[in-house]
């Protein structure tokens, strides 16, 4: 910036054939159109505004379908589920179901008999 322009680069100096020339031009023309499109996308306010909104959408329909599912395993069809599976281990194991259910007789007529 604060330099001699005729110091900055000796290629200027030198003679280069035309195809030289050609390419570098072509090579600047390129890195200028990349530079101005970053600097494009960078001031395009509105589609950075778009591009949050949808990635935001996005991440609640992923959040929803989550809760959802977690619902439906909590949902009363779940209960059932977990119900039939209980049933069904103390139809295996009845000694273990038929113990806690004395000892909760026992328990809760000795809570009554106090009173």
């Amino acid at each position: 910036m604060g330099q001699d322009p005729s110091t900055t680069d000796a290629a200027v100096t030198e003679t280069q054939n035309p195809d030289q020339l050609q390419q570098d031009i072509e090579q600047t023309r390129e890195e200028l159109g990349d530079t101005v499109e970053e600097l494009a996308k960078k001031a395009d306010v509105k589609g950075q505004a778009k591009q949050k909104v949808a990635e935001t959408k996005a991440s609640v329909a992923e959040k929803k379908e989550q809760l959802l599912g977690k619902a439906r395993n909590a949902s009363p069809d779940g209960a059932t589920t977990t119900a039939a599976q209980a049933s069904h281990k103390a139809r295996q194991n009845p000694l273990p179901v038929a113990a806690a259910g004395a000892f909760m007789a026992g328990f809760l007529a000795g809570r009554f008999t106090k009173s």
